[in-house]
């Protein structure tokens, strides 16, 4: 199983089973629909389900899980976007940053891995931030969710 560890946290990918349950438990109907596309591909694509199932972030010591984070596949050109979300009560305590940089690191060390992408929404200053932090850099395109930021290898 990956693992990937920080001072404080420790980053595992999700099990199929893990990811229904994950469902099961979502309230927003958005992100439910995107865990389901995830474990949908990640059963598709069994030999990149790292690349498509969602990662939890958990305190080490406690496993108490603070947040997730994913990447969107890898694309035939080494593109891959990474998201992700931390859960309320965990916010403003640098694990979102921490994790990103741990995270990115993970993924630019893996084969075929050229560029980490990554987007947020207009008015989400601390997720930039987080961002920011991790290496990334605006790249002067807007998808859909708003403005696109690049790491390059």
């Amino acid at each position: 199983m990956a693992l990937v560890t920080t001072e404080r946290l420790e980053i595992v990918p999700l099990s199929d089973g893990q990811m229904l349950t994950l469902i099961d438990i979502e309230q927003d109907p958005e992100m439910r629909q995107a865990y389901t596309e995830m474990r949908e591909l990640a059963l598709t694509h069994p030999e990149n389900r790292l690349w498509y199932t969602a990662w939890q972030m958990r305190l080490r010591g406690t496993q108490e899980a603070v947040g997730d984070l994913c990447f969107k596949g890898l694309s035939p050109e080494g593109i891959v976007e990474i998201g992700y979300g931390m859960y309320p009560a965990y916010e403003g305590r640098g694990f979102m940053t921490e994790a990103v940089k741990a995270m990115v690191l993970w993924a630019s060390r893996q084969p075929g891995v050229r560029e980490i992408q990554a987007e947020t929404d207009p008015g989400n200053r601390a997720s930039q931030r987080v961002l920011e932090k991790a290496g990334f850099r605006p790249n002067g395109i807007t998808g859909a969710e708003g403005p696109r930021f690049t790491w390059i290898k």
